[in-house]
C-alpha cells in the first residue's frame, strides 16, 4: 500500500479541524465514515471550549488504496513547539488560508516551519461559501508570502484546491456550485505530496516527536521510522545529551482512523506509536543495537514569557483543591516538561514556588487551566517577559501585531500601543475597516487584549506574531490601575457591595465568600483603595437584614483565567483553585502593604 505522511497547518480558527473532520469522514475507513459531530480531532474539554487546538492529533484514513496519516496541528503560535515537531514527522503539508482575511501573522509562522523543513505544500482556499470571500486577492497574498518566506521554485508553485470544509467540498476552480465532496483534495493529496523516501535494509532508526501516557502500557512515544523496519524486541534509546542504553520496545502500533492498531512490524516511513522505554522523551532516537546512531536533536525557539507558579498561602487554601503541596505542584510541572518541549521550569532555589517559561501568556495560562481541572490549587504572579544579554546589550522580545477595527475607532487603538512603545508599520482603510501593523515589545502587549476588547467594543481582532530579539526599547507609558481591596474576611453582602461599586467595577457577585487584602473591583482611580463589602445593613425587628437592596447592584464583571492575569500588577497574585479564581494582593494586611512600601 503506497504511503503519504501530511500535516494541516493554518492560522487559528482558518479550519483545519473541520477540514479534518471531511478527510475522515469521506475516506475509505470505515472506523470514521460513521463519525458524527463537529471538530472530531478537538477531543480535549479545553480546546472544544476555547475552540483551538492546542495539542497535535494524529489520525490516519485509506483512499483508494493509499494510506494517509494526517497530522492536525495548532494555528496559535504559543503552542509553535508542536508544530515544529510535527514537521519531522511528515513530508508535505496542507496549508489552509481563509478565503477572506488571507494569510495572516500565524500563518507566515506555520508556513515557514514547513519551508524550512523543505515539504511540499498544497494551498487551501478555505471558506469560500463566505459571502465576502475574495480567492484570488488571498491567492496573491498566499504567493507573496511564499516568496518573503524564501520557498524554494519547486515550493512556490504550489497546487490550488479551493474549499468549504464546513460544507465538506473541495474543487480545483471557486465555483462552490460545481463542487460535490472532497475528493480533489484527496487526488492532490496522493498526487503532489511525496511517498517517503526510505530504505529498508538500513540499520533501524525511530524518531520521538511526542509523548503520552497509558494507563496500561506507561509512556507511549510517537514517531517515524526513519530508516529500517521497526520491529518489537531490543533496540538503543539515544537521549537528547547522545547517553545510549539498551531497552526493550514491547509494543509497536500504527494509526487506522483514530484509533491505533497493534502490528509486529512497522516499515520505514510509517507513523508510529510505541511502548517499552519507561524514561523517553521528545527528541530521543530509537537505534539499532548492533549500529546506534542518532538522529539531529530538534532546536526549539526559546520561551519568551515567565511567571512565578507557587503554593497557595491565602486564608482558603486546601478548602477547594486535592494537590496543594509544592511537591504536589513540582511533580506535576515535571510531567508537563516531557510533554512540552517549549516549556522550562527553574527547580533551584525553588522552596515554595517555581519559575516557568514559557512561548506565551497564553501558553502558560492552558497549562494552568490543565492543573487547575486536574485538581491542583496554586498562586501565579503576572506574566513577565524574559529578558536576554546579547553582545553586552540587554534585549527583549518584540512582536508582530496585526489589527483589524472599525475605521471610528483606529485612533484609540493607535494610541494605546503607542504607549506601549508600539510602533506602527502600515495601515490601510477598507470599507470602513482598518487594517493596522505594529512592531512592539511583548511587555507591552501584556495586559492589553482585554483593554483592546473593551476599546473596540468587541468589533476588533488582534494576532500576534514573534519577531525575535531586539534591543530594550525603554519603559512603558502604561497607566496602572487601582484595585479595590476588601478590607475583611466573611461574606460580601449587597450593602457593602453597593458602596463599592461607586467607587469602580466590581468583580464579584453577592454572597461571595472573601478575605481581607482579596481584590474584589477595579478602582476607577489609579491607587488602590480598601473598601468594606461585607458591611450589612442593620434593620429593625420588623424586617430581616437579608439582600434587600440587590436589585440596584451593576451586574459584576465575569474575570476569566486570562482576564485576571492581565489585570494583576507585579504586586499581586491570582489564586487558581478547581472551583474558582481569585486575585488578591501579595501582601494580604494593610500594614504588611504599608511596610512593603505598596500604599
Amino acid at each position: 500500500m503506497e504511503l503519504r505522511n501530511i500535516a494541516i497547518i493554518a492560522h487559528v480558527d482558518h479550519g483545519k479541524t473541520t477540514l479534518v473532520d471531511s478527510l475522515l469522514k469521506q475516506s475509505d475507513t470505515l472506523s470514521v465514515q460513521k463519525l458524527t459531530g463537529d471538530t472530531i480531532m478537538d477531543s480535549n474539554d479545553i480546546e472544544r471550549e476555547r475552540g483551538i487546538t492546542i495539542f497535535s492529533k494524529n489520525a490516519a484514513v485509506n483512499y483508494h488504496g493509499t494510506k494517509i496519516n494526517i497530522v492536525d496541528t495548532p494555528g496559535h503560535a504559543d503552542f509553535g513547539g508542536e508544530v515544529e515537531r510535527i514537521m519531522k514527522l511528515v513530508d508535505g503539508a496542507l496549508l489552509l488560508v481563509d478565503a477572506k482575511e488571507g494569510p495572516m501573522p500565524q500563518t507566515r509562522f506555520v508556513l515557514k516551519k514547513a519551508i524550512e523543513a523543505g515539504h511540499r505544500i498544497i494551498v487551501v482556499i478555505n471558506k469560500i461559501d463566505k459571502p465576502d470571500a475574495r480567492p484570488a486577492w488571498v491567492l496573491d497574498k498566499t504567493f507573496d508570502l511564499f516568496f518573503e518566506l524564501g520557498a524554494s521554485s519547486e515550493q512556490a508553485d504550489f497546487p490550488v484546491i479551493y474549499a468549504s470544509a464546513k460544507q465538506a467540498k473541495a474543487g480545483l476552480d471557486p465555483d462552490l456550485s460545481r463542487m460535490n465532496d472532497v475528493a480533489p483534495l484527496f487526488d492532490a493529496i496522493v498526487k503532489y505530496i511525496p511517498e517517503p523516501k526510505v530504505d529498508l535494509d538500513a540499520p533501524l532508526q525511530v524518531s520521538v516527536v511526542n509523548v503520552s501516557h497509558d494507563n496500561y502500557k506507561g509512556r507511549i512515544a510517537i514517531g517515524r521510522v526513519v530508516r529500517g523496519v521497526f520491529r518489537p524486541g531490543n533496540v538503543v534509546w539515544i537521549n537528547r545529551d547522545g547517553k545510549s542504553a539498551p531497552a526493550k520496545i514491547t509494543n509497536i502500533m500504527i494509526f487506522d482512523g483514530l484509533d491505533r492498531k497493534e502490528v509486529t512490524e512497522a516499515p520505514a516511513g510509517e507513523i508510529v506509536a510505541f511502548s517499552g522505554v519507561s524514561d523517553i522523551n521528545i527528541g530521543e532516537t530509537i537505534a539499532d543495537p548492533t549500529n546506534p546512531e542518532a538522529l539531529p536533536v530538534m532546536a526549539i525557539e526559546e520561551p519568551t514569557v515567565k511567571m512565578t507558579f507557587g503554593v497557595n498561602t491565602s486564608p482558603f487554601s486546601g478548602k477547594e483543591g486535592q494537590y496543594t503541596t509544592s511537591r504536589n505542584i513540582k511533580e506535576r510541572l515535571e510531567r508537563e516538561l516531557q510533554n512540552d518541549v517549549a516549556l522550562r521550569v527553574d527547580f533551584q532555589n525553588a522552596g515554595e514556588s517555581f519559575i516557568v517559561e514559557g512561548r506565551g501568556e497564553l501558553h502558560l495560562a492552558i497549562l494552568i487551566e490543565k492543573m487547575r481541572r486536574d485538581g491542583f490549587e496554586l498562586q501565579v504572579s503576572r506574566p513577565q517577559v524574559i529578558f536576554k544579554e546579547i553582545n553586552g546589550q540587554k534585549q527583549e522580545p518584540f512582536e508582530q501585531v496585526e489589527i483589524e477595527v472599525p475605521e471610528s475607532l483606529s485612533g484609540t487603538v493607535i494610541e494605546k500601543m503607542g504607549r506601549r512603545r508600539g510602533e506602527l508599520k502600515n495601515m490601510l482603510n477598507e470599507n470602513g475597516v482598518a487594517y493596522l501593523t505594529f512592531e512592539i515589545p511583548t511587555r507591552g502587549l501584556i495586559g492589553y487584549r482585554n483593554e483592546f476588547t473593551v476599546d473596540t467594543r468587541g468589533q476588533g481582532i488582534i494576532n500576534t506574531l514573534l519577531l525575535g530579539y531586539r534591543p530594550y526599547a525603554g519603559d512603558l507609558m502604561r497607566q496602572e490601575h487601582g484595585s479595590l481591596i476588601a478590607h475583611e474576611s466573611g461574606t460580601a453582602v449587597s450593602y457593602g457591595m453597593l458602596v463599592a461599586q461607586e467607587r469602580g467595577i466590581l468583580f464579584i457577585p453577592p454572597n461571595t465568600e472573601v478575605y481581607e487584602g482579596m481584590i474584589v473591583g477595579q478602582n476607577a482611580k489609579p491607587e488602590d483603595l480598601v473598601v468594606n463589602v461585607c458591611k450589612e445593613k442593620r434593620l429593625s425587628n420588623m424586617r430581616s437584614k437579608g439582600d434587600g437592596v440587590s436589585e440596584a447592584l451593576t451586574p459584576h464583571r465575569i474575570m476569566s483565567l486570562e482576564l485576571a492575569l492581565e489585570y494583576i500588577g507585579d504586586d499581586e497574585l491570582v489564586e487558581v483553585t478547581p472551583k474558582n479564581i481569585r486575585m488578591r494582593k501579595m501582601f494580604l494586611k494593610e500594614y504588611e502593604r504599608r511596610r512593603a512600601g505598596q500604599l
